[in-house]
Order: C-alpha cells, then structure tokens, then sequence
C-alpha cells in the first residue's frame, strides 16, 4: 500500500476509480457521488476519472470490453473479477455515462457517427464472420453502404473508403470494368474483366464489384463530318446491328447526332464529308454495297453536285477531279477499260479514240483517260517527229498546226552525247563559235520530240548522213539543218593544241576558209642541230558545190593529216643543210620544202591535197628555237658575250661623260662661292644699319606704348560708357512700351467687360420688356375686349344712373389736396354744351 494514496476518498458525480483489493488480488469499481473509506488492504489503482459520456449520435470504441451475459448483466467469475475479452473491441453507443471497468480502455475519443451524404457511399470490408439483416457475411466481403443515411459501425466491418458517385452528363457515358462475376443494377450478369458502358445521365454510384475505366464524351456529328468505327468482336450496336469483329463502319448524322463509341467499337478518326461542285466529278473505287460489304474491283462514278461521306474501303482514285474543259484547239486521248455502248458506238477493251474541244468531258468509269492533247503550232523552221503506232512508222511534220491521231504518238529521237553538247554549245555561244568542246555540259531545253534543228554559220558545211537511205547530204552555210528521223550529223574529230594532237576539237560543221592552223615541228640539220619550228599556215577549201561537195568530208581529220604532211617535207628539207645555213635562210628553205618549184625554179605559191580540196596558201616562221641543251647553251652564250661588250662600251662612254660634266660643275661651284660671299658683306652692311635703327626705337617706342596703352584704355572706358548708356535706354524704353501695352490692353478687356454688360443689360431689358408686352396682350386677349370695354363702361354708367337717380346734371368730387383748372373744367362744359347744340 502507498502512503501517499489517500484514505477518505471524495467520489464526485459521474466519476469512477478503481480499487485493488490486496487480499483478494480483485480490482472493482466505485461509482460517484460518494466518500469512498480504504482499508488497509485496499490500494487506489487509478481514479478520481470522470465516466465516458457518449452523447446522442456518438460512439465510442473500447478495447478488452467485459463480457456480458443475454440481459446485459457484467460476468464475474468466482473469485469477482470481471471477465475481460482481451484483444477484442466493442463499440458503445449513446447511452447514461458509464464507467470503465479494470482493464478496459478507451480506442480514441468518442466520435460522431459518420453521415453518408447523398451521391456517395461507404465502402466497407468484412474483417469476421457475422450475419445481419441482409444474410450471414464473410470475412472478406465488399459492399456499400449508400447515402443519404448515417452510418452505424460495427467492429466485424472495416471502411475502406469513401465512394463518390460520378456525374454523368449529356452525351457522356461511364466507362465500367467488372472485378469479378456478378450481377449488375440492370440485372445483366457481368463476367470478371468485363466492360460495358453506362448511358444514362445523372449520378451513378459505382459497386464494389465495378472498376470505372473511363468517362467517354459522345462524338457530335454534323451533315460534314461522321466517325469511322471498327468492331474489335463481334457485338450488336446501339443501333441494333449486329456488327463482325473487324468490321468498319461510318456512323452520320442520319444515324443519330451524337454516338458514343462502344466498347467494342475503336475509333479509327473522323471522315469529312466530300463536296463536289457542279464542275467536278470523283471516281470511287471498291465502293459499300447495299448490304454493307465492299465490292472489291468495282468503280462508281459521282458527278457533282453531291456530297458524299467515303465508307470504310473506299477510295477516290485521283481525288476529285475536275470536268475537262477542251478548247478548240485541245483533245482528250481515250482507252477503253472494258466493253460498252459510246452512244451509237460499241466499245471493246483497248479502243482508243479522241473527244475534241469545244466541249467539256466526264469520263465514264469504262473509260481510261489517257493523255490530254493540244495541237501543237509548227513554224516553217520547227517540226515533231510523229510515230504511228500500228505501224510504228516515224515521220516529222514541220510547218502546220498539228493534232496527233489515236493511235499516233510523239517520238523522241535521241542523239549522241557529244552531238548534243555540240548543240548546246551552239545555242549558248551562237552558230559562229568556234572554240573547241573540252569541258561539255549538260544539254538544258532540248525537247528530244521537237525536230532537231541546227544553224550551219556562214562559209560552212554540215554532212548529214541518213542510215535508212544510206546517203548523205552536205548542207552549205548560211542554212537551217532540220534532221529527219533516220538522219544524223556526222560529227568532226579534228587534231588540236600545239604541236597538233588527235581528237582535240569536236565540231559539226566544217569551215571552208581561208583560215590559219598552227603546228610546232621538230626539226635536225644536217649537222645534228635539233631545232623546235612554230609555223603557221593558211588554208582554205576549193569545192564545187555542185559536183564534188561530198569530198571535203572525205578526210576525217584534214587539220592532222595536213600539218603530218607539211612537217615531213620540212623535216627532210632542214635535214639537208647546216644549222648555219638555215638560220641565215629558214623562211625560203621552208616555203620550198612546203610549196615546191616549177620549172624555172621559182616557189610555187600553194599546196593542194586532192583528197579533201584543202589548200595551203602561205607558210609562216612564228619561232625557231633550238631543242639540245648544248647548242641553246652556246646560243645564250654568244649571245651574252655580245651584250657583254655592248655593255662595256657604253660604260666606258657614259664614265667620260660624267668625268665631263663633273669638271663644268666644280667650276661652276667655285665661282657660285665668291659671288656669295660678296652677297654676304652686303648682307651683313644691312644688319649692322638695321641694328643702329632698333636701338633708337627701342629708346622711344616704351613711352609711346604706354601713351598709346593709356589713349586705347580710356577709349575703351569712354565707349562702354556709351554703350551701357545705350543699353539703359533701349532697356527703359522695352520696359515703357511693355506697360503702355498692358495698360492698354487692361483698358481694352475692361471697355470690351463693359461693353458686355451693357450689351447684356440691353438684352434683359429688351427681354423683358417683350415678356411684358406678351404678358399683357396675352391678358387682354384671354379677357377680351368686350369684357375690358364693358369694366371700363361700368363706373360711369353707373355715376350717370346714381346722378338721374338723385337728379343731378354734373357734379366734382375733390379731396382739397389736387388743384382742380376750373378754367378748362368750365372750358369743357360749355364746350360740351355747344357741341351738344350742335
């Protein structure tokens, strides 16, 4: 026992502690209000505690609650002890405060009982066996407790969570999964992994059996716009078709406004509608029959004005297309795809035909266009090649307006590389370009169906040579060459460069001179001096172009077969004489080894090759230079030793000459010095003179500075005066004015205030004036003048009856302050009198 436990001890209302009997090792309960006295064996275990109230709408939980029997009554066993339920709870609602028995404990705090609001819902687990109103529940059980209501918990249950139910709003839908087999609200019977939607709108509360997958919002479908849809299994839609798995479908407004998509329906995108105007027309291939399939293969054709939703395997070959418009001058190429009646005509597959313009045109699907065809206008000096298909004859049609037939067709005449570089060299540099082709380029604009045309330049020839004919032709410049199917030119590979090489320039036309051609000729003498000749010649073609015009053409490279036949004669010329003797005569020993001699021994003046009709017309020596090593070595020598002593001479001429001048200088020197020192005694005679002079200046100029200093300062001093002066009085005189301004325009503001006022004065009197005029008249017209005439009528009137009533004629009535003139009062009766007489 504890000495510090009390021994009276003061129970208050509604409190309870517990005691340990230490005899009997038994703790009880003692309930307030009272005045508890221990014993000595008795121990204060816990308490004074206030008793656990729980008020109306309240629980609480108490962990290890006694154990009672079927009318409540607490169980003890036989020693007193209350019996405990160790590790269970017991939940006790509102009910009169109670006490806590040894051993049990309060599991929190006492807490309200939970309000289930409409639109939500408990989720509540089982956690032990039980059974209740609805049926025995096990242990792991799921189920809502769904509001509005208040929730009574038990100690078997276990809130998971709290549900909110889902708004579903127009045109939206609830997308569900089932966790496990069941039966829905709709009593469908749903299978673990399920999905199906819920359609209807408001507040849906979920199950504990239903997962929510999705809120899906419904298409909203237009007169332009629908949905494509493919069926993921086989199902039967919102419309009541029962759709395949793989299935594609469009749904459109005709269908309904707005769709929500199943959930076995995927969406495979929107499909616009397609328009088509009065001037377009689409095909459409594998087109949806009546039953809902595709007809694989077929073809319809939609003239516009329509429109049109494409079905799922439908295509538009070529998108839309528009009506073709023909000109006069335009065609369209047909193909017939299968057999069909053409109006009167029956078409079988393969036709061709042509739809010529004015007109416009919308093929049937049995129809293939194949080309859309314009006659093409043809210059004299232009032209097609044209091939017939039947017969695949080629033919080129120059100089019309032409239209191929059906079965005709532009052919392309293809040439060779470098006849067609050559040709494009020629329309980039002009006819008369002459440089050589190293480097070609590609051709640019050639229209390989167009006839080939070429313009031989002036004094020039073009061999065309026709393979089909297997002849040749030979056109003379200045001409336009238009090549026919089977023909080609015949391309020149001349020699080129210095010395001559092989295959250097590639031309199509042959200049026929006069022209020169240069050519570098190693040569040896006779005493083995090896010489390099750069010679050129002139040339020309002689040819009758009549006759033998053809025979020019005959060699293929005259510029190397000349200069070969030229360098060997001169070869064998300079091989016969010395290296003395040809340097003093190389130009008569080339012309005779090159030209020859007649009979009186005299150089001829030409060279004709008879092959070709070239001839040579001149030689001529550009440069001999020697090719051995040795012989230009003693060449430069000698050549040096002379400049040597060229050089040395005009030295030694140029040294006298200097040594000359040199003495004239010197001489010239000596007496330019004498003369200047005579120049500078004179000089220094002046400075002495100047000296003396600025002596004496020096001695008066200081009093005269100071005098003219002092006569400057007062000048100076007299002229600020007068400009201050000055100043002050244009400075009075700005200010004079400025008042005499602004006083008289005080005066002005405050004649024109005062003008304003008399002016408004006027106004008002004038005003009122006419409002009184209007006042009055409008008076006198509302009393009228009748009524004025008869007010102004009754007071003498009534005077006149008074006085005939008293008898009297006139009578005056004064009150002795107003003078009265009786003299124009008496006037005024005898007046009245005699005008009464009258």
């Amino acid at each position: 026992m504890s000495r510090s436990d009390p021994a009276v001890i003061r129970i208050k209302p509604y409190h309870f502690i517990h005691i340990l009997d230490n005899n009997k090792n038994v703790t009880r309960v003692e309930v307030g209000p009272q005045t508890f006295t221990r014993q000595d064996h008795e121990q204060l275990v816990s308490g004074p505690d206030a008793m656990i109230m729980v008020p109306p709408r309240h629980y609480c939980i108490i962990q290890n609650p006694v154990a009672r029997d079927e009318k409540g009554h607490v169980v003890k066993d036989h020693l007193g002890q209350t019996k405990i339920r160790h590790g269970d709870e017991e939940i006790r609602f509102e009910q009169e405060p109670f006490a806590l028995y040894p051993g049990e404990k309060l599991y929190g705090k006492v807490s309200p009982l939970q309000v289930v609001a409409p639109n939500t819902a408990l989720r509540l687990r089982c956690i032990r066996d039980f059974k209740d109103d609805k049926g025995p529940r096990v242990a792991g059980d799921e189920w809502l407790f769904e509001g509005p209501g208040t929730y009574i918990p038990r100690v078997e249950l276990q809130v998971v969570e709290i549900v909110k139910a889902i708004i579903i709003k127009p045109n939206q839908a609830l997308r569900l999964r089932a966790r496990k087999e069941f039966t829905d609200k709709s009593g469908v019977k749903r299978r673990a992994g399920e999905e199906w939607l819920v359609r209807d709108v408001g507040a849906y509360l979920p199950n504990v059996e239903e997962e929510v997958v999705q809120t899906i919002s419904a298409y909203v479908l237009t007169d332009k716009k629908a949905i494509h849809l493919q069926a993921t299994k086989t199902f039967t839609d919102v419309f009541g078709k029962e759709r395949k798995a793989g299935e594609e479908w469009l749904v459109t407004i005709d269908d309904a406004e707005t769709h929500i998509p199943d959930v076995y329906e995927n969406v495979i995108g929107e499909v616009k509608i397609t328009t088509l105007t009065s001037r377009q027309y689409a095909v459409i291939l594998d087109p949806v029959g009546e039953d809902g399939k595709p007809q694989m293969g077929r073809r319809i054709l939609k003239k516009g004005e329509a429109t049109f939703f494409l079905r799922p395997g439908e295509r538009l070959e070529s998108g839309i297309q528009s009506v073709h418009v023909l000109d006069s001058d335009e065609a369209l190429l047909l193909r017939a795809r299968e057999s069909f009646k053409d109006g009167d005509k029956s078409r079988s597959p393969g036709d061709r035909w042509m739809i010529y313009g004015p007109s416009d045109y919308v093929p049937p699907v049995e129809v293939e266009i194949l080309e859309k065809r314009k006659a093409i206008a043809l210059d004299e000096n232009e032209g097609i090649y044209v091939r017939d298909l039947k017969t695949g004859r080629v033919r080129a049609v120059t100089g019309q307006t032409y239209m191929l037939s059906p079965y005709e067709e532009l052919w392309e005449k293809d040439l060779p590389q470098v006849v067609e570089d050559l040709i494009s060299k020629e329309r980039q540099s002009g006819p008369e370009g002459r440089g050589p082709v190293t480097s070609p380029q590609p051709t640019k604009g050639r229209t390989k169906t167009r006839v080939v045309t070429y313009r031989t330049p002036h004094n020039a020839a073009v061999q065309i040579y026709d393979y089909k004919s297997k002849k040749a032709r030979v056109i003379f410049g200045p001409e336009l060459v238009m090549l026919g199917p089977d023909e080609h030119f015949t391309v020149l590979s001349l020699s080129g460069d210095k010395p001559k090489r092989p295959h250097v320039i590639k031309a199509l036309h042959l200049f026929l001179g006069p022209d020169f051609m240069t050519d570098i000729v190693i040569v040896e003498t006779a005493d083995h001096a090896r010489l390099s000749l750069k010679l050129s010649y002139n040339w020309s073609f002689e040819v009758n172009k009549e006759t033998d015009s053809e025979k020019i053409f005959s060699v293929p490279d005259f510029v190397g077969d000349s200069c070969k036949a030229i360098a060997s004669r001169v070869r064998g010329a300079v091989a016969a004489v010395s290296f003395d003797h040809f340097h003093k005569h190389s130009a008569e020993i080339i012309r005779r080894a090159v030209f020859g001699v007649d009979e009186g021994d005299k150089i001829r003046n030409r060279f004709a090759f008879s092959a070709n009709n070239l001839v040579i017309t001149n030689v001529d020596i550009q440069s001999v230079e020697p090719v051995d090593q040795r012989t230009r070595d003693a060449l430069q020598k000698s050549v040096q030793l002379a400049i040597e002593i060229t050089t040395k001479s005009q030295e030694a001429s140029a040294k006298h000459e200097a040594e000359r001048r040199e003495q004239e200088a010197r001489g010239r020197l000596e007496r330019q010095k004498i003369t200047d020192e005579a120049e500078a005694e004179k000089a220094r005679k002046d400075l002495l003179e100047l000296q003396a002079q600025s002596a004496t200046v020096e001695a008066s100029g200081q009093a005269t500075a100071e005098a003219r200093a002092r006569a400057a300062a007062a000048a100076i001093e007299g002229e600020a005066a007068v400009k201050q002066a000055q100043l002050q009085a244009e400075a009075n005189k700005i200010k004079a004015q400025s008042d005499l301004e602004q006083t008289k325009a005080k005066q002005d503001a405050e004649i024109n205030h005062q003008k304003a006022l008399n002016e408004l004065e006027v106004n008002k009197a004038r005003d009122l004036s006419s409002i009184e005029a209007k006042k009055f008249k409008d008076v006198v017209d509302a009393i009228g003048a009748d009524t004025i005439k008869s007010i102004a009528q009754a007071g003498p009137e009534m005077q006149a009856k008074l006085l005939q009533g008293l008898g009297l004629k006139g009578f005056l009535i004064t009150d002795g302050n107003s003078p009265i003139n009786l003299f124009n009062t008496a006037g005024g009766l005898i007046g009245g009198v005699n005008q009464t007489q009258n």
